[in-house]
């Protein structure tokens, strides 16, 4: 039997979003915000992005983010290449960005500011239970995290449909160490 490529597998989990009702969205996004601020107990930087569309997470996971780390980072992407960063401090700063993008009003921080960090969340289309990320496709976060220091948690946030057992992967994809998902919160990945 053919293995799946990237392409399929994301136009699969990008429907599965699609069809997803507004109502298991929102369970789920709550199920996340609580799972997230257990993570980041003591941290005092982390890193997280902003969803879109029917991306895992909500502003409100960034919101319990902040009570927990006083600083929380998200991309700002411009060019191709590892991502810039820029505070969270709220949605009420936040602006409308490039690639459909929402990012912080505040000033743009360069992208080794991510290996200040004690916990990274990455967004994903899929995980397997390897680490490997299926992102987008635009090679952003494989960039950027070559920045984050040895040892620190990489974790990518995927709905518990999309934590599966293998995924394609190619030799410049950076593997994450953890999934977060909706019911079984955070889960250890065998980076090997």
């Amino acid at each position: 039997m053919k293995p799946i490529s990237k392409k399929e597998w994301r136009l699969r989990v990008l429907a599965s979003r699609r069809a997803s009702s507004a109502l298991t969205r929102e369970d789920e996004s709550l199920k996340l915000c609580h799972a997230a601020a257990e993570t980041v107990r003591g941290a005092s930087a982390v890193a997280a992005y902003i969803p879109v569309g029917s991306e895992p997470g909500s502003l409100d996971m960034l919101d319990a983010l902040r009570l927990r780390s006083p600083v929380v980072l998200v991309p700002v992407a411009r060019e191709p290449g590892p991502l810039q960063w820029a505070e969270y401090t709220g949605r009420e700063n936040l602006k409308a960005a490039s690639y459909g993008l929402s990012e912080p009003t505040g000033p743009l921080l360069p992208p080794a500011r991510v290996a200040t960090c004690d916990v990274v969340f990455v967004p994903a289309l899929a995980v397997d239970r390897r680490g490997v990320r299926l992102g987008r496709g635009a090679g952003f976060y494989d960039r950027t995290l070559e920045l984050v220091a040895p040892g620190i948690p990489v974790v990518a946030v995927v709905r518990d449909s999309e934590l599966v057992d293998e995924l394609p992967e190619e030799p410049h994809d950076r593997r994450a160490s953890h999934a977060l998902t909706p019911s079984g919160g955070l889960i250890a990945l065998n980076r090997e």
